[in-house]
């Protein structure tokens, strides 16, 4: 299982920090991704990360502003969200997949497994 949490109401330029808690499998041989979904839009990847961090890959407007991160002891995957932007509004989705080493992270939704719950930012004054 995965439990999306830390999502919420804050003003442009803000900041949020969303966690990923995930149960019943550990983060070895599993990659992480953070998508999210707009009203109106398709899911979208924002960041994906091997287990190792190793490779990682961030939608282009996101890079600088989001850091994806994630704590084996816990268990958790982190993403760390600065300069928010009204558009960054949507509901954040985290999901796991299983990756051998070595292998870059998906960035295709339909590729992952498991996903958890979703959790809504919204960005406004």
């Amino acid at each position: 299982q995965l439990q999306a949490s830390g999502g919420g109401l804050v003003p442009p330029g803000g900041s949020l920090r969303l966690s990923c808690v995930v149960s019943g499998f550990t983060l070895d041989h599993y990659g992480i991704g953070w998508f999210r979904e707009a009203p109106g839009k398709q899911r979208e990847a924002i960041s994906c990360t091997t287990n190792s961090g190793g490779s990682v890959f961030y939608k282009n407007s996101v890079k600088g502003r989001f850091t994806i991160s994630a704590d084996h002891a816990k268990n958790t995957v982190y993403l760390q969200m600065d300069s928010l932007k009204p558009e960054d509004t949507a509901v954040y989705y985290c999901a796991a997949v299983g990756l051998r080493d070595g292998v870059p992270p998906p960035t295709s939704s339909s590729r992952y497994d498991y996903w958890g719950q979703g959790t809504l930012v919204t960005v406004s004054s």
